[in-house]
């Protein structure tokens, strides 16, 4: 099945579910931008429309509806992640003081209710798809690896990429130990595997090249990205 069908159905199959103003929200919502990142960046990941769900109906700390324009129930977990897609015109230039704080206000509180709120720019989603699909695929492989089977060898390192980047700065095996709650010759371990692997290189240091730390390369980063 093509994405233009595929599509078409998934849209389909929502309204046959809706009345109202859900309806109606949908019919109206649902626009160029919507179905941007729907072929650009969800088809491209995921090959179907499972578990997504357009123009997601919200109520917000005033008691009144909102609707965001996607909704993903991560299979498997209480996780629900909301997509917003943003225009330059309708979000930034046309937006005034009271707008721009009504929405700061409303995307602090869905977090405050559980909800994990990731805005993408319409313009990325023409113009740079692949980066955000590699970005979304980084973000998604946090909720979905138990989707997924996985050595404990690969989860460690996987892991120890991902603190690297958080850390900004050359990693160390005492903060793999902290992370993981592991001793230091287990630490030693993943960092060398992953330098074997052109994840990392070492950083010596003292008149017997001792190495006590390690710089995250390139093509660790882009590891990270294709998970």
């Amino acid at each position: 099945m093509g994405f233009e069908v595929a599509h078409a159905a998934f849209i389909q199959n929502h309204l046959n579910r809706r009345n109202g103003e859900r309806r109606g929200r949908l019919e109206r919502g649902h626009r160029h931008g919507e179905k941007l990142f729907c072929q650009n960046i969800w088809w491209e990941l995921k090959g179907s429309f499972d578990a997504l769900h357009p123009e997601y109906e919200v109520t917000d700390w005033r008691g009144k509806s909102y609707f965001a324009d996607f909704a993903y129930k991560v299979p498997g977990s209480r996780v629900t992640l909301i997509w917003e897609i943003k225009g330059f015109n309708s979000h930034v230039k046309e937006m005034d003081r009271n707008k721009f704080c009504m929405e700061c206000k409303r995307e602090l509180y869905l977090e405050a209710l559980g909800f994990r709120v990731i805005s993408i720019a319409y313009d990325d989603l023409e113009n740079n798809p692949g980066l955000i699909v590699s970005l979304i695929r980084m973000l998604l492989s946090q909720y979905e690896m138990s989707q997924t089977p996985c050595k404990p060898v690969v989860f460690e390192e996987n892991e120890a990429i991902r603190l690297a980047v958080k850390l900004s700065r050359p990693i160390r095996p005492k903060d793999v130990e902290d992370h993981f709650e592991i001793n230091h010759r287990t630490a030693v371990r993943i960092l060398k595997s992953l330098y074997e692997k052109g994840c990392l290189l070492p950083v010596s240091r003292g008149r017997n090249v001792r190495i006590v730390q390690y710089e995250l390369t390139r093509a660790g980063m882009d590891s990270l990205w294709q998970k």
